[in-house]
């Protein structure tokens, strides 16, 4: 009875956990489930029947039984809904036509990301012209437009006609890079497409929702005013990233400095600022009007409507709106005063939000955000409650002691007290957070705990003091249309608040980069964790705080055994890695990029002389070297500072390669038909090589493959590869079909 009385308040946990198992099984098992609407119809239509026969039957157990059927119902409505979230699954979806496409009608559906050389943004196509004809279609396309002169930056609602054949999204081209077509289609995107500007033209502009029209342009409006005021570049990026969430003006050496002090939170618009304004808003009521009669009913209004105007001048974010729907179950259940927990009211919003897109699962931001708010919820008041410096500094306190001394025994333990707290809660989000820290970006800053202590404050108080700001504009421009003579007067109040504003942004800013400077091995990064190793990890930490809170050795028990399961796994990786060899040919644009593997260790050459840059190393090279644990990778720029042997015939552009047993050779020129035969296993073509089926088979014979890499164009590549598989050889091209992966000979 005691267990049954318990669970009751969380009735919403229980439904939530089972519509996400459901969302999770689609996701991984989706595509071999035949339609599941019928199947859901019945299972609703057997639950009633049930619900009927147990209301009648009266016993415990029939309504026990029904219960289990409930949460069977929820779990088949969890994969429904996300089956029938699928756009790829509907008959008239881009990836269902039959025949290349002409042309689309397309709908700007977002904000652009400025890139250094491109606009990407997303379409969502409403007609498609096959065959001569047109016909009404579906589908999310990503697509990149040039930076250049005359190129207007896109804007959310315009309806664009554009020609050309949208292509599917790429799968990983390189070893353990990120599946950015996985990423897409969990956003209903399915195709990309590089558009040049005479391939499209805009002729109309109707927004899929006017309210998020609107608000994108308030946001950009406001973003003026920290752009008029605030005159240092830095500092301006990230006032803006931090009140109004537009990040694309903060540079990558301050992406990266915040990343590494485990700060990168700030710079988002989310649950944190959301969370700040809710607090100081419920706080200043409280303090003015905690006695007004009416106060829970009209002070949940307020805290609604400034909650959902944040979110308006956000522009409508996903992240802001997240965070909105969260904060508004919250409040909605504190003014009801209905009897339940906040783990069940953080339940009904998670529950809701999937409701509304199950595909939400898979957002990285959801699930940070739901884990850690669980994690202070429970947490956070434990931790605290292990010291209390305000006890500590009243029993300091005697009643000889000058009024001084204990003021400052007082505000000693007040302080210290208010920064115990903000450690418990940090320390509470990062219980909960971390595996997925480890799993989707590989590191864990060891800094987090002193980076946030200090930049969560400061921004806290810039994020108010830029709201004021953009207040205090608003009044004075209000003040200077109808009263133009104190237009130049009422100017300094924007500035001084721009100065405070500013500054407070610069310290907190100086404050991560010397965390970075002064702590540069705090950061724990080229961390591999596999999906089921993650979960073995949350559940090893449920079990340590269930054996926390029943204070049961078997709990303990059951997490050393999982702890020892997780770090064979972890040895068995390395093992299997440790004799493992392998030539890989990388699929990098416009590069000549070969990498020989021997377990742990490689060595990366450039064949085209050119150093790679670091932005080719993070996202091409290094996902690889995370996956297999790497301790050694070497870059070198050319063969000539190379430990594998190579030999050079400039005469006509062929390097031949010997490694492992391996014979390669890399064709860059003219072959000459007077060589020699040589016997290879691998032949790769660079820059357009001249060559003909007749002399690579008087060389080479035709046994080993022809890898195109990257630095073939792709007119190349399709004329060159049919006439080649033509004469009987077989291809590869990196850049269509990804890295060429080749053991050597044992």
């Amino acid at each position: 009875m005691q267990n049954r009385l318990s669970w009751a308040p969380l009735a919403f946990v229980r439904l939530v956990v089972a519509l996400a198992a459901g969302i999770l099984t689609y996701l991984y098992v989706g595509h071999t489930l035949p339609e599941l609407l019928p199947w859901l119809l019945g299972g609703i239509s057997l639950f009633v029947v049930g619900q009927w026969w147990a209301a009648k039957s009266g016993s415990a157990s029939a309504n026990d039984a029904m219960g289990l059927l409930a949460l069977a119902v929820v779990f088949l409505a969890g994969l429904t809904s996300a089956q029938l979230a699928t756009e790829s699954r509907r008959p008239n979806h881009l990836s269902q036509l039959q025949g290349p496409v002409e042309f689309y009608r397309a709908v700007v559906d977002e904000n652009p990301v400025v890139r250094p050389a491109t606009y990407a943004t997303t379409l969502r196509v409403s007609a498609v012209r096959v065959g001569g004809r047109w016909q009404t279609a579906v589908g999310g396309i990503r697509v990149s437009v040039p930076r250049e002169v005359g190129v207007a930056t896109p804007r959310y609602g315009e309806v664009w006609l554009v020609r050309g054949q949208p292509t599917p999204a790429k799968a990983p081209l390189n070893p353990g890079e990120f599946d950015y077509r996985r990423y897409l289609a969990y956003h209903q995107i399915y195709h990309q497409q590089f558009i040049h500007p005479d391939q499209y033209r805009q002729i109309a502009f109707l927004p899929p929702s006017y309210v998020r029209a609107v608000s994108l342009r308030v946001a950009q409006v406001l973003d003026g005013v920290f752009r008029r005021y605030l005159t240092a570049k830095r500092e301006y990026a990230l006032a803006s990233a931090l009140v109004l969430g537009l990040k694309n003006d903060i540079d990558s050496e301050t992406k990266q400095a915040y990343a590494n002090t485990g700060t990168t939170h700030i710079m988002a618009v989310s649950g944190l600022q959301v969370g700040l304004l809710f607090g100081l808003i419920t706080w200043v009521l409280r303090r003015l009007f905690g006695g007004a009669p009416g106060f829970r009913y009209w002070s949940a209004g307020v805290g609604l409507a400034v909650i959902w105007s944040y979110a308006f001048i956000t522009g409508c974010s996903a992240s802001v709106l997240r965070a909105a729907v969260m904060f508004s179950f919250i409040i909605v259940a504190r003014v009801s005063e209905r009897q339940s927990t906040m783990y069940n009211t953080l339940a009904v919003a998670a529950f809701a939000l999937l409701c509304y897109d199950p595909y939400l699962l898979a957002d990285v931001g959801f699930q940070l955000s739901f884990l850690a708010v669980l994690s202070i919820v429970y947490l956070q008041p434990r931790i605290a409650g292990w010291l209390d410096f305000q006890e500590l500094a009243a029993r300091r306190q005697r009643p000889w002691q000058p009024r001084p001394v204990r003021y400052l025994w007082l505000a000693g333990g007040w302080s210290a007290e208010w920064i115990w707290q903000a450690t418990a809660l940090t320390l509470a989000a990062q219980v909960a957070t971390f595996p997925l820290g480890l799993y989707y970006f590989h590191q864990f800053p060891l800094s987090f705990l002193l980076s946030n202590l200090v930049a969560v404050p400061l921004s806290s108080g810039a994020l108010y003091v830029g709201l004021g700001l953009l207040a205090v504009t608003g009044i004075t421009h209000g003040i200077s249309a109808l009263v133009p003579a104190f237009a130049s007067s009422v100017e300094a109040g924007p500035r001084l608040v721009a100065v405070l504003l500013e500054n407070i942004i610069w310290a907190f800013n100086e404050y991560i980069f010397w965390i970075g400077r002064q702590m540069p091995h705090a950061l724990i990064s080229g961390v591999q964790l596999t999906a089921p190793q993650t979960w073995l990890v949350f559940v090893i930490i449920l079990s340590l705080l269930l054996f926390l809170a029943v204070k049961r050795l078997a709990w303990l028990g059951l997490a050393c055994a999982l702890l020892s399961v997780f770090a064979g796994s972890r040895v068995w990786a390395a093992h299997r890695t440790s004799t493992d060899e392998e030539l890989i040919i990388y699929s990098i644009p416009r590069r000549s990029v070969c990498g020989f593997w021997q377990g742990a260790a490689a060595d990366i050459v450039s064949v085209d002389s050119l150093p790679l840059s670091e932005t080719e190393r993070t996202y091409r090279i290094v996902p690889g070297a995370i996956q297999r644990a790497s301790r050694r990778v070497s870059y070198h720029q050319g063969w000539q500072a190379t430990p594998i042997p190579a030999t050079l015939q400039a005469d006509d552009g062929l390097v031949l390669v010997v490694w492992r047993g391996l014979r390669l050779a890399f064709v860059t020129g003219y072959l000459s038909p007077a060589r020699q035969p040589w016997p290879v296993d691998v032949v790769i073509l660079r820059r357009n090589a001249r060559v003909r089926p007749a002399e690579l088979a008087a060389v080479f014979g035709k046994k080993p493959p022809i890898i195109f890499d990257s630095s073939c164009r792709s007119w190349y590549v399709a004329r060159q590869d049919s006439v080649l598989r033509a004469a009987g050889f077989l291809t590869h091209d990196v850049t269509a079909q990804g890295a060429f992966r080749q053991q050597p000979r044992q």
